[in-house]
């Protein structure tokens, strides 16, 4: 693997979704939209009524803006400007380094010179604003311009023109302000659909009396707003019948069981609603979910249970989907699509969308973070936003722009209360049409947007907040990590060990009850099980190794051995050899995916009293695991 954190990474295949358009790319040539098709008389009554409220608020909110002198307000925002510009300039020339490794330090030292002269500007103007954007007294008009901007009055006036009770929806979501306040603050509708949003938030507020209050009205609000706009579902290819898109009722009540049956992270209560809409956006239909769920839960428990918030989940990657797109072609038509990623691996973009899907299905907000040549990913942790096997925070962009600014905007809105007032100056922007700029690395804006940026910097040095460094850089286009894996220590009592032998002479040997090894190495995990008690976990990485087991047999003869086992890949076996044997009896493992299964019986022979068994692992092509259960020893009549 090329290994250099500064440096871009490069991938055979690069998948970033339809969203991520590489600067590699030449743009499609943009053909003009079809003109929009005729309002009825009714519609331009409404755009006529929605234009005029929208003239009002703009000049109510211009009204109520405080005084501010005019060469102060053209100073600052020319000290903005220059640092926004010379913030794409340094981030041009850090990521360029390779092709023009002189053209750095000026940038470096530009930036810096053009922070230091925005120092002072920026404070004092912020000083002057501080009560104005403090307060709440403008929010209802604002909130309420914003939506109507982005939504725009004819799009609203075609979504009420046909039906009344569309029309009513949307006068009750122009009459609440506080319901408005949530919607803008989380990002607002997708494509400004606010009509379709309202739709469905109505639409689960009826299906569910739970969703009225707490975490579970976000949740319904994040369901609302993102799948405004519906989101293409990513089907089995032999279920031509399946549906296309993601049913957002389905999608808010998937989750709200989820939640209440203690499925999904604890964590999961405390997230705000745009956090949120990174939890329920994703193509995966929600049966999928629940199988992502049961699948750890059965397989690696341990990546369930891990107190590192950086790799909990997400380290399936690391351990299960190996990289490489040799095996790619076996994907199989029955399963869904992260099914066969586990099952074959994938290079970048594969690994990555298994991550992310990983990371979803326990309510991890989580969005794609490309960068030239790689696709990665980034996620919510308690203590920050973190990058997922790819590049540290400046190589690369997300869907809402560069990823420092990504980072700095999830610091903002985790640092509390204060952050409405960086969105008030924004919202300003909006409303006096500035062109929106999410950040420094973006095409400066206004003067508005500009305090908005400022405001948000301020939040985040007043928090001190943390930047989390990326982690699994190093897998990001290999199989094994140099980094290794702590495996955490699991006490196995002699109770966990016991072997028992049945009144039919059967005897039923715990995976963990080995002779060799003892405890966990590196290859053999020793974990709690989500069944009870224990269970033994055979990695995919590293060097094989032997287990063995010493078992007292009641009566010499011929027994079959099966065992309870999970797997995620096909084409894997066990060898099995009884008391020095030279020919091991092959035990063929079922592909599970990912579900308890039980492997076919096999006949071993055993003599009366102590017997050795020596377990061997192989599998066709790559690296692949196995959890084990148990092993079922009967004798045959």
């Amino acid at each position: 693997m090329r290994s250099n954190a500064t440096v871009m990474f490069l991938c055979a295949t690069l998948v970033v979704g339809a969203t991520m358009a590489t600067s590699l790319q030449a743009a499609p040539t943009k053909q003009s939209p079809p003109p929009p098709a005729p309002l009825s008389e009714r519609g331009e009554k409404l755009l006529e009524k929605y234009t005029k409220t929208l003239e009002e608020l703009r000049q109510k909110i211009s009204d109520s803006l405080p005084r501010i002198d005019a060469k102060e307000q053209e100073a600052f925002t020319a000290v903005y400007q220059a640092e926004a510009e010379a913030s794409k300039a340094e981030l041009d020339a850090i990521r360029g380094q390779k092709k023009k490794p002189d053209a750095y330090e000026p940038a470096k030292q530009a930036l810096a010179k053009a922070k230091a002269a925005a120092e002072a500007p920026a404070s004092a103007m912020l000083a002057k604003l501080q009560s104005f954007l403090a307060s709440d007294t403008l929010d209802a008009a604002l909130v309420e311009a914003v939506v109507l901007i982005q939504a725009t009055p004819r799009g609203l006036a075609e979504f009420t023109e046909q039906d009344d009770s569309d029309n009513k929806l949307i006068d009750q979501l122009l009459a609440d302000p506080g319901l408005m306040k949530e919607m803008v603050i989380a990002g607002g509708a997708r494509e400004g659909k606010y009509g379709q949003a309202m739709t469905i938030y109505t639409d689960i507020l009826k299906a569910s009396p739970k969703a009225q209050n707490g975490i579970l009205n976000r949740l319904a609000m994040a369901v609302s707003l993102e799948h405004a706009v519906p989101i293409a579902q990513a089907n089995p290819d032999e279920k031509t019948d399946a549906p296309s898109t993601v049913d957002p009722l389905k999608r808010y009540r998937h989750f709200e069981k989820a939640f209440l049956d203690g499925e999904l992270d604890p964590g999961f209560e405390q997230l705000s609603i745009w956090d949120l809409r990174m939890v329920v956006n994703g193509d995966e239909p929600d049966e999928t979910l629940a199988w992502g769920r049961q699948m750890l839960r059965n397989y690696r428990p341990d990546l369930i249970a891990t107190p590192d918030h950086r790799w909990r989940y997400v380290q399936a990657v690391k351990t299960d989907v190996r990289y490489g797109s040799q095996d790619n072609k076996y994907d199989r038509p029955d399963l869904q699509k992260y099914q066969n990623i586990l099952m074959n691996g994938g290079v970048c973009g594969r690994r990555a969308f298994f991550g992310r899907f990983i990371l979803r299905s326990f309510g991890i907000p989580t969005t794609a973070r490309p960068q030239q040549g790689h696709a990665a990913l980034v996620h919510w942790t308690p203590e920050g936003w973190v990058v997922n096997l790819g590049a540290s925070w400046t190589w690369g962009w997300t869907e809402f722009g560069q990823d420092r600014d990504f980072l700095a905007f999830t610091q903002a809105r985790m640092a509390g209360d204060d952050f409405v007032q960086a969105e008030r100056a924004k919202w300003l922007g909006t409303v006096l049409s500035e062109s929106d700029a999410f950040g420094f690395h973006a095409t400066p804006s206004g003067f508005w947007n500009g305090i908005a940026l400022y405001m948000q910097r301020q939040i985040v040095d007043q928090a001190q907040a943390k930047t989390l460094e990326a982690v699994g850089q190093d897998i990001a286009e290999a199989n094994e990590s140099r980094e290794k894996d702590v495996v955490q220590a699991t006490p196995v009592t002699d109770a966990d060990r016991t072997i028992v032998v049945g009144k039919d002479g059967a005897i039923t040997v715990p995976a963990v009850a080995c002779s060799k090894p003892t405890q966990s190495t590196a290859k053999i995990i020793f974990m709690p099980s989500h069944l009870g008690g224990l269970q033994v976990h055979y990695g995919r990485n590293g060097e094989p190794e032997t287990f063995e087991y010493t078992v007292n047999a009641p009566a010499a003869g011929i027994y079959t051995l099966t065992a309870r086992v999970v797997t995620t890949s096909h084409q894997q076996h066990l060898k099995v050899t009884a008391n020095g044997g030279t020919e091991p009896v092959d035990v063929a493992l079922p592909f599970t995916t990912g579900m308890w299964g039980e492997t076919p019986a096999v006949k071993i022979p055993l003599v009366k009293g102590s017997n050795v068994l020596v377990v061997a692992h192989s599998s066709e092509g790559a690296g692949k695991g196995v959890t084990i259960k148990d092993f079922t020893l009967t004798p045959v009549e």
